[in-house]
């Protein structure tokens, strides 16, 4: 996978070139990794932010639900509808949640200021 996105990187620079006439400097200095990582920023700070009560919250509702919502066992201890606790929890979610499209959608909320 890492070197499929430094492949894109170089055919993109290549092609920044040739627009160019060549006049165009490399997204980085010294190494091809560097490049990869500035994408992979940049790609991250262009996805959509992730919504708590429309995105989080179902699909913990339909995975932990009775007992970490109103009424439940674990409500007052750990309450899932509040996003404080989610983000208190991190990815200790997962021993849940094993989805990897779930799990990235969590990642994608914690990653992202409150």
């Amino acid at each position: 996978m890492a070197a499929m996105r430094v492949m894109l990187v170089v055919v993109a620079v290549a092609l920044l070139l040739l627009e160019s006439g060549g006049n165009a400097k490399p997204a980085y200095s010294t190494h091809p990794s560097a490049a990869v990582a500035q994408a992979s920023a940049s790609t991250s700070a262009q996805r959509a932010r992730v919504d708590f009560d429309s995105q989080i919250k179902p699909m913990l509702q339909s995975k932990c639900m009775p007992c970490h919502f109103s009424g439940g066992q674990m409500y007052e201890r750990l309450p899932f509808d509040k996003p404080a606790t989610i983000r208190k929890l991190g990815t200790r979610l997962f021993t849940r949640i094993r989805e990897e499209d779930k799990r990235r959608l969590i990642e994608d909320f914690l990653a992202q200021s409150p």
